[in-house]
């Protein structure tokens, strides 16, 4: 398994999932596109496009930051183009930058309705479609969202019908493009069991408790890999589960990915009941 040579585009690459998932293929010397908005420093958000290229190159990997809006669509083909001329081709594209909104319909206005399905459902389409010429020519080539498990059910949409529409937008693309290309580009979802210690969780969903609650991004960056490392051809369309796809992967230690061992795990929404845990994984507080 390995990642040496390979081009990553990521969406909101500059922090949390999107800067693991770039580092892990990064220790392997892959090239990485940082794709994302934060160009300065923000006072409530670490890390720049600039600043995730620095991590990357000191992991091992070589980058490209591009300072990239992906509601807009002339911006979004010229970072593809600009970033397969500067690698020589891109072979995986991460549909990570999301945005998170949890009122209810009552109290979520149009304009941060609109914003979440620019971003989430409308910029994952755009991003997706804008790889395609690039990803045909690659060897391997694999599309990833960070997006749920398509489970309808009332409980995942009643408090926060905007964002999970939006949200689950990005997991109907996986759909509709796998069937698409099948045979050709591996189009998979990746979603985790638990909250993930972003600046997200910190700033919107919990604070400090739920952060402390969390696994870290990094279990994220080493599913996403194991993926990527999986033939395009025949591993597609598939709705995963971090911990559940990992446990059928080998691994058996998860309590390396929690954020702080003395708290329980809290679980993240939108994931179905029929995804089962793996068998022995501890989400209570550890002693000791």
């Amino acid at each position: 398994m390995s990642l040496k040579g390979k081009t990553l585009f990521i969406t909101g690459a500059s922090r949390g999932i999107g800067l693991a998932i770039a580092l892990r293929a990064a220790r392997d010397g892959a090239n990485i596109v940082v794709a994302a908005k934060t160009a300065e420093a923000h006072p409530k958000l670490e890390g720049t496009i600039f600043t995730a290229a620095d991590e990357i190159e000191k992991a091992g990997g070589k980058a490209l930051p591009l300072q990239l809006d992906i509601r807009d669509d002339a911006a979004t083909e010229a970072a593809f183009a600009k970033a397969a001329q500067h690698f020589g081709g891109i072979d995986i594209v991460v549909n990570n930058a999301s945005a998170i909104n949890l009122a209810p319909v009552a109290s979520l206005d149009m304009k941060r309705f609109d914003l979440m399905h620019q971003i989430n459902a409308r910029g994952t389409y755009l991003v997706s479609r804008c790889g395609l010429p690039y990803l045909a020519k690659a060897e391997n080539p694999h599309v990833l969202m960070l997006s749920p498990p398509l489970d309808m059910k009332t409980r995942w949409f009643a408090g926060h019908t905007g964002y999970s529409m939006a949200k689950f937008g990005m997991s109907l693309v996986v759909l509709g493009l796998a069937g698409e290309t099948k045979g050709k580009i591996g189009v998979n979802a990746l979603w985790p069991r638990t909250t993930i210690a972003t600046a997200a969780v910190k700033n919107i969903l919990g604070g400090d408790q739920l952060m402390r609650s969390s696994r870290t991004p990094e279990i994220l960056a080493d599913a996403a890999y194991m993926i990527f490392n999986k033939d395009a051809k025949t591993f597609s369309g598939n709705f995963l589960i971090d911990d559940t796809f990992m446990a059928g992967e080998g691994v058996t230690d998860f309590d390396q990915y929690r954020a702080d061992p003395t708290q329980a795990l809290a679980p993240d929404f939108f994931v179905p009941d029929d995804i089962k845990p793996p068998s022995g994984v501890s989400y209570g507080p550890l002693k000791g």
